[in-house]
C-alpha cells in the first residue's frame, strides 16, 4: 500500500509540475513512511514541506494543492493535512487486505526481491584463528554475518560466504608449542609450561590425537599424525586442521555453512604478501625508519603512519589483511562486507588506506565493515566467564548445549551489532512469552494447531489457500495485523541495504505479539463458516510471513510446542 500512496503522490507532483506550481525541471520524490499514532492515518509524507521553498508558497498550502490533485483511489479511505504540511493517508480497510492474497500466492517468496541483479557479494565473518573453540563473540558473528548473507540472498545478491583462518603468526606457533608440551606431559601448572600457552582442556584433546596417530580432515586437507613429540612443524600442521575441524563441525551445529574457507598461509606460499609489498613499494608510499619499513598511511586518512615490516623481518598482521583483501578485489566483488568483532575497529582505517596505495583501483571506503560489540553471558543473574573445555571463555558450543541453536542464533542476532549484547541463559531457556524466540514460534505452531483443529472437523484448509470474503475482516486488529504484514518486503529490504539484521528480530516480535493479541480476543473456529474462513486466511498469511522471517535467521518455524 505504501507504493500506491507513493504513486499517488508522484501523480499529483506531475499535475502540479504542468500546472506551473512546480517547476517541471525539478525531479521531486516523495517519502512516505508508515506512521507511529494511527489517530493520523496510516502512512504521511512530508514533500509539501520538503517542496514548499520550490513552489514559492508555505507547505500548508502546497499539500492543500497536492491532496485536491490527487487521483482518486479506492485504496484510499481519507486524506488530511497535519500541523505544517504534512499529508496523512487514511487506507480503507478492504485495501489492507489485498497483501493477504499476495502473501500466500507468493508464499516463501513473498519479501524477495531482485534489488541486487545478481551482483556478487562476499560476506566475510567468524574468522577465528585455529587457535581454540569458537567462544560466544564468534557465535554473535556468526548469527550476524549468516543472517546478513541470508538477507542479501532475499534482496537478489550473489553471495559468497567466506572464513579467513589466520593460520600464521606467533598465535598459531604458542599452539604448537601448547600441544607439544601436552604430549610430553606437561601440565599448564608445570614450570616449564609456555608463558603465552593456551591451557583449555582440549589442547589435551588435540595431543592425545596426535600421539595416537590419528587421520582429520579439514576444509582442504587431510592431516595424519606422526606421534612424534618432538616433530613441532608436524605438531603445528595436526593441531591447526584438528582446531579447523572443530570449529567447522561447530558451525554445523550452528546451522552456518561457508562457501570458502580462505588460508592466511596460502598468501605467503602464494607470493602474494611479498608482491604487495613491492607494489607499494613501487608506488613510493613506504620508507624505512629505525630498522623497520613503514606504509605512508597517514596519506590516505590515517592518524599516523603504520610499520609494515618490523625489525625482526616480520610482517605486522595488516599487511597480509592488505594481500587478502586485494586478492577478494581481483576475485570480482565490488561488495564485500567484513563482520567482525569491534576490537578490529583499527584496522578498518589501514587495511583501506593500504588497498588506495596499491593504485589498483579499489574504490575509496572499500570494503564495508559491520563490528560488533561484546557478549556477555549470565546464569541466574551472574556472569558466565568460564568454560573447563576452552579455559578461560564461554564456547558457541556451550550455549547450543544449553539453549539450542534456534535461541541461540536469535539471542545473538537480536541487537544492533553496536550494542553490547547480554545473552540470558535463563530467559534463552525459558517457555514463556517473554522468550522472544519462543514468542514468536508459538504464534507459528498455534496457526498450525488451529488447521489440525480444522481438519479434524473435517475442513481441510491448504497453507497457500486464501479461502473466504476478505472484506469480512472490519476489526481494528484485523487491519493492524494486515497493516503489519505489509511492511515485512520494505523492512528486507532495508535491513539488508543498512547491514542492520537485528530489524527483523524486532518485527517478528511485534507481528507475533499482534497475533496473539487477536487470537486471544476473537475466535476464529466459529459457526459463521465465511468470517471463519477470511480469519483463516488471515492466520495464514501470519504463519508464513513468520516461517519466512524466522527462515532469514536461521530459526525453525515448528508446527507443534
Amino acid at each position: 500500500m505504501k507504493e500506491t500512496v507513493s504513486e499517488l503522490l508522484q501523480s499529483a507532483l506531475a499535475t502540479l509540475q504542468s500546472e506551473g506550481t512546480l517547476p517541471a525541471d525539478q525531479t521531486f520524490t516523495p517519502q512516505v513512511g508508515n506512521t507511529k499514532d494511527k489517530s493520523h492515518g496510516d502512512y504521511a509524507c512530508n514533500i509539501a514541506l520538503v517542496a514548499s521553498k520550490a513552489a514559492g508558497c508555505p507547505p500548508r498550502k502546497l499539500a492543500e494543492a497536492l491532496v485536491a490533485a490527487l487521483p482518486e483511489n479506492d485504496a484510499v479511505a481519507k486524506v488530511d493535512i497535519a500541523g505544517p504540511g504534512f499529508i496523512n493517508f487514511f487506507m480503507s480497510t478492504a485495501s489492507a487486505f489485498g497483501v493477504v492474497k499476495t502473501i500466500l500466492d507468493e508464499a516463501d517468496q513473498f519479501g524477495r526481491n531482485n534489488n541486487g541483479r545478481g551482483e556478487k557479494v562476499q560476506v566475510e565473518f567468524v574468522s577465528a584463528n585455529p587457535t581454540g573453540p569458537l567462544h560466544v563473540g564468534h557465535g554473535r558473528g556468526a548469527a550476524i554475518g549468516d543472517c546478513l548473507s541470508r538477507l542479501l540472498e532475499a534482496n537478489g545478491y550473489n553471495v559468497t560466504r567466506e572464513f579467513y583462518y589466520n593460520d600464521a603468526g606467533a598465535q598459531i606457533n604458542n599452539l604448537a608449542l601448547s600441544v607439544q608440551a601436552r604430549a610430553k606431559g606437561l601440565t599448564p601448572e608445570h614450570e616449564s609450561w609456555p608463558a603465552d600457552g593456551y591451557r583449555g582442556d582440549y589442547i589435551t584433546d588435540v595431543a592425545n590425537a596426535y600421539l595416537a596417530g590419528d587421520t582429520v580432515t579439514a576444509d582442504d586437507r587431510a592431516v595424519t599424525a606422526k606421534a612424534d613429540p618432538e616433530d613441532r612443524d608436524a605438531i603445528r600442521d595436526f593441531a591447526v586442521a584438528y582446531l579447523r575441524r572443530e570449529q567447522d563441525l561447530d558451525l554445523k551445529a550452528f546451522g552456518v555453512q561457508f562457501d570458502v574457507y580462505f588460508l592466511e598461509s596460502s598468501l605467503y606460499d602464494d607470493g602474494k604478501v611479498e608482491a604487495t609489498v613491492e607494489r607499494l613499494k613501487a608506488n613510493g608510499y613506504t620508507y624505512e625508519q629505525d630498522g623497520a619499513m613503514w606504509l605512508k598511511t597517514t596519506e590516505f586518512g590515517d592518524d599516523k603512519d603504520r610499520v609494515m615490516r618490523k625489525k625482526d623481518g616480520g610482517y605486522t598482521y595488516f599487511l597480509p589483511d592488505v594481500a587478502y583483501h586485494l586478492d577478494k578485489w581481483q576475485r570480482g566483488f565490488t561488495t564485500v562486507i567484513n563482520e567482525q568483532g569491534a576490537d578490529h575497529h583499527s584496522t578498518v582505517t589501514r587495511v583501506r588506506a593500504g588497498l588506495q596505495a596499491l593504485k589498483a583501483g579499489v574504490p575509496q571506503g572499500w570494503p564495508d565493515y559491520v563490528l560488533h560489540q561484546m557478549v556477555m553471558v549470565t546464569r541466574s543473574g551472574q556472569e558466565v566467564k568460564i568454560s573447563k573445555r576452552a579455559g578461560s571463555y564461554v564456547t558457541l558450543r556451550d550455549l547450543i548445549d544449553e539453549v539450542g541453536r534456534d535461541a541461540t542464533r536469535f539471542f545473538l542476532a537480536a541487537r544492533r551489532v553496536d550494542s553490547q549484547l547480554t545473552f540470558d541463559i535463563d530467559l534463552a531457556r525459558s517457555q514463556t512469552n517473554e522468550n522472544p524466540v519462543y514468542y514468536i514460534q508459538y504464534a507459528h505452531a498455534r496457526i498450525c494447531s488451529v488447521l489440525r483443529k480444522l481438519a479434524a472437523e473435517g475442513v481441510e484448509r491448504g497453507l497457500n489457500e486464501c479461502v473466504g470474503d476478505l472484506s469480512l475482516l472490519t476489526l481494528d486488529e484485523e487491519k493492524e495485523l494486515a497493516n503489519q504484514l505489509a511492511k515485512y518486503p520494505e523492512l528486507i529490504a532495508n535491513s539488508a541495504a543498512q547491514r542492520e539484521p537485528h530489524h527483523l528480530t524486532h518485527y517478528l516480535r511485534e507481528l507475533a505479539g499482534q497475533f496473539h493479541t487477536y487470537y486471544n480476543a476473537h475466535k476464529v473456529l466459529i459457526e459463521d463458516t465465511a468470517l471463519r474462513d477470511a480469519r483463516v486466511s488471515l492466520y495464514l498469511a501470519v504463519r508464513q510471513v513468520i516461517e519466512n522471517g524466522l527462515s532469514l535467521l536461521g530459526v525453525s518455524a515448528p508446527e507443534e510446542m
